[in-house]
């Protein structure tokens, strides 16, 4: 229950936090000032969602159970995520990033959070087109006209920490060029002081609930987004890594046009990869569009460990190539750098609820640092229910119902959620933020209950299985013999999807139908 006592002793918190903010001096940034603008409003946000809460949830006299209460929680839970999206919009900057965050994660918090905190992914706070050209001044020390024949004054796209606008080079390149919000780095490490405060407030007015691994995530990958010489590097490793797939490009980058806060990139068009109408209009197949995603990501999680954990639609767009889906993929600020033994045991984690082996589920979550939850981040992991998971995921084809079970339930999970998200390996943190985005798309193309990038999940986690085992042979005997039984499994594997692929052929029909061609890459 939230008490008055706990709200007043929340507050007293948040007091004594804006005293030392005033009194911290940061690098070279000055934060007093701006620390307490920011605190504040972070802090009478929170006190008013926990006020709010507490008046109309928490006193309320309705059974837990009944479609009165439920009701209420949801009108409760809308008003506590307006609020904190004015909190985002306010603030700016990292608070952005951390609004973004909370709408990805689509299977782990209320919708109401989730569906409000989505527009951040589109819809961020804009910086003025002055500001655009001062950043290009200071970091390039000459007019912004000297390097550019013109710049478009309308951004193409708004994000958290930059925006981007089309332009046109000196020697007649089109190019997209990405510029940080002025104000952005110095008022970041504000931001993650003020978010460390509010999050001390948080536990306070929320006690089952841990935010402490939200803040440390932004205050370790905030740092490494600013750098956009860092981004720069990410997007040429991507191209060097996954230089075969002949379909996926990542746009070219003008390194002596670029600098830490402007990234001068090849300009590529095409439609956001969550866009229906565009996808028809350009004779683009959705299930190609999901396959070669699915593949990608798969490669990147369980083969390469090198995982762009940013994947909005806006950062993902598709275009028509030769009568091919193309995939291009923007902003590569953000990266999960996978060890090679949280890769092997993730995919044994994969593996196991594939196969829904509840021994090997509990053993891989117990080397993940949550044995207690295995049950619970099987879930996470997977998107799928307990019962469908433990019936056969692979036999079982998602659908529209198990979504809305599966998400009827999260809110009485809140503080079991928490706790995993507290305790597990830190590397899962960007690996369920990039899931939950992928089953977005994979929904918003209405490809969920596809078989073809569960199949190449599959293969991809054999893969990896096998590769820890050819990394510890002592002979070549050795060697011959596992690279054998990995490729009879893998065998197996595609056999069992074509025949799972045969049986559920005759349902697909009419959906296939509506498409100029199909995509069958297995």
């Amino acid at each position: 229950m939230l008490t008055s006592r706990r709200l007043f002793k929340a507050a007293a918190i948040g007091t004594i936090g804006l005293g030392t903010l005033a009194s911290l001096r940061a690098n070279e940034y000055d934060i007093g000032a701006i620390g307490i603008v920011r605190l504040s409003r972070a802090a009478l946000a929170v006190f008013d969602i926990g006020r709010y809460y507490k008046k109309e949830l928490y006193n309320s006299k309705l059974d837990r159970t009944s479609t009165e209460y439920l009701q209420l929680k949801s009108d409760v839970h809308k008003y506590g995520a307006q609020r904190l999206l004015e909190l985002c919009c306010a603030n700016k900057g990292v608070y952005i990033k951390v609004g973004q965050h909370v709408g990805a994660l689509e299977y782990l918090l209320p919708q109401e959070y989730v569906h409000t905190m989505r527009v951040l992914h589109s819809s961020a706070p804009q910086s003025t087109f002055k500001d655009v050209l001062t950043v290009i001044k200071e970091d390039f020390k000459k007019d912004p006209y000297e390097i550019f024949q013109s710049i478009d004054p309308e951004p193409l796209g708004t994000a958290s920490l930059a925006q981007v606008h089309r332009a046109v080079l000196r020697n007649g390149d089109v190019v997209a060029v990405k510029v940080q919000h002025r104000a952005v780095k110095s008022n970041s490490y504000v931001d993650i002081k003020t978010m460390s405060a509010l999050v001390k407030i948080t536990s306070l007015v929320f006690p089952d609930f841990k935010f402490d691994w939200l803040v440390d995530e932004t205050k370790k990958n905030v740092p490494q987004e600013l750098d956009f010489t860092r981004e720069g590097k990410n997007a040429e490793k991507v191209q060097r890594l996954f230089g075969d797939y002949r379909w996926l490009r990542v746009p070219r980058i003008y390194w002596d046009v670029s600098s830490s806060r402007v990234l001068t990139m090849e300009f590529l068009d095409g439609g956001q990869v969550n866009d229906l109408e565009y996808m028809r209009a350009h004779q683009l197949n959705p299930y190609e569009v999901s396959s070669k995603l699915g593949r990608l990501y798969s490669h990147m999680i369980f083969i390469e460990g090198f995982v762009h954990s940013d994947p909005h639609p806006g950062n993902i767009l598709v275009r028509n190539r030769d009568s091919q889906a193309e995939i291009v993929l923007l902003d590569h600020g953000l990266y999960a750098n996978l060890s090679d033994q949280f890769r092997w045991d993730y995919s044994k984690l994969w593996l196991a609820i594939l196969d829904g082996d509840r021994d090997a589920m509990k053993e891989q979550c117990a080397r993940l640092g949550v044995a207690d939850y295995y049950g619970l981040l099987s879930c996470m992991v997977s998107g799928r229910t307990w019962d469908t998971i433990m019936s056969g995921v692979r036999k079982t084809r998602y659908n529209i119902q198990e979504k809305e079970e599966f998400q009827q339930h999260i809110p009485n999970l809140l503080p079991q959620i928490s706790t995993v998200l507290e305790r597990v390996n830190r590397q899962m943190l960007l690996i369920l933020k990039t899931n939950d985005l992928m089953r977005g798309i994979e929904y918003s193309l209405r490809t969920q209950s596809r078989m073809s990038a569960m199949m190449e999940m599959s293969k991809c986690c054999v893969r990896s299985v096998y590769g820890e085992k050819l990394r510890h042979c002592s002979s070549a005997w050795d060697r011959c013999w596992v690279s054998c039984a990995e490729r009879w499994v893998l065998f197996k594997l595609s056999a069992y999807y074509v025949y799972l692929g045969l049986i559920h052929f005759d349902l697909n029909k009419s959906v296939d139908s509506l498409w100029t061609k199909d995509f069958y890459p297995f």
